[in-house]
């Protein structure tokens, strides 16, 4: 039996731009900000509704940052968004400063984050940015796996107090988390319960590692499944519990294997309760133009490299 289902596939990124104008039929106070790809990240529809609560910059990233953070201190909610590579690579001291340093109320809305950007090639896929961000004191940073929990994620993020990093993404992707299901900002969602390894997922690895719990489980290994939707502040409680009863866990992100969830993972369980631990995630290297799932797969981003990972594990705990 299918641990879930699902009945369509949407982007994530429509998930923010739906929410973004729900939030803004709600409050005056929501504004949006983007770099010239207001199609793109799906701001289009409340551009047209509210022509004069929307900014756009041009190729300006570092100007629509300042601008954002300066929203703030008139009151308003400002979410600015763009590609996640030009989000943060290109912008990195002005939320630095006018976002983090200053604890303006802004939320980054990143689209297109990973390899799953595709076509577009390297220098468009970001693959370092949750470590970037999630370094900034203060910062909150999320990821999430399907245009529900976006959907709600966005709302959540605008009720928030603080700097946010929200991170999304380009392909349609399976649908499956329930569309009525709370976001709660810093609490991981326990989607299975396992005894022989913990599966920590996050973004778009969340439905390969679904797969992955489900072919585990046809060969006899029990596995536990959590979705961690918020990197940062990461939900101690519910990581460290699973560690300790199944005493082997994998990460899995569509991320950079340095400065991930499974370097913060790993920093936990370095502190609290020691266990083997593998790492899916990109190596230490750029990404590349291709189809999006052709990508996932040449850089060992899917479920049969969850499930080599997870039987690693296993075996390093039994040794």
């Amino acid at each position: 039996m299918a641990l879930f289902s699902y009945t369509e596939k949407k982007d994530t990124r429509s998930g923010f731009g739906d929410a973004l104008l729900a939030l803004g039929r709600e409050d005056e106070r929501i504004v949006a900000l983007t770099a010239d790809v207001a199609g793109s990240v799906k701001m289009t529809a409340f551009a047209r509704e509210f022509p004069e609560r929307f900014f756009d910059t041009g190729i300006q990233e570092a100007n629509m940052m300042g601008m954002a953070a300066g929203f703030t201190l008139e009151g308003k909610i400002p979410f600015a968004s763009t590609f996640a590579e030009f989000a943060t690579g290109r912008v990195y001291d002005q939320i630095r400063q006018a976002v983090a340093y200053s604890e303006t109320n802004v939320k980054i809305a990143a689209s297109h984050a990973g390899l799953t950007v595709g076509e577009d090639g390297a220098t468009h896929q970001a693959l370092e940015d949750i470590g970037m961000m999630k370094m900034l004191p203060g910062m909150t940073v999320i990821n999430t796996c399907d245009y529900n929990q976006t959907y709600n994620a966005t709302l959540a993020v605008a009720r928030h107090q603080g700097p946010v990093y929200l991170r999304f993404g380009r392909p349609k992707v399976p649908n499956f988390t329930p569309k009525d299901m709370p976001f709660e900002i810093g609490k991981g969602w326990l989607m299975q319960e396992g005894t022989d390894v913990s599966i920590i997922a996050t973004g778009h690895l969340v439905w390969e590692a679904v797969q992955a719990v489900e072919r585990l489980a046809g060969e006899g290994i029990s596995a536990e499944l959590i979705n961690i939707h918020t990197i940062k502040p990461l939900d101690d409680e519910l990581i460290l519990a699973s560690a300790r009863k199944t005493g082997a866990v994998v990460t899995a992100e569509e991320h950079s294997i340095l400065g991930g969830l499974g370097e913060s993972v790993a920093r936990l369980l370095a502190l609290h309760h020691p266990v083997p631990q593998e790492f899916v995630a990109v190596q230490d290297q750029f990404g590349q133009s291709g189809k999006d799932f052709e990508l996932m797969k040449l850089y060992g981003l899917d479920a049969a490299h969850i499930v080599a990972a997870a039987k690693k594990a296993v075996g390093r705990k039994c040794s």
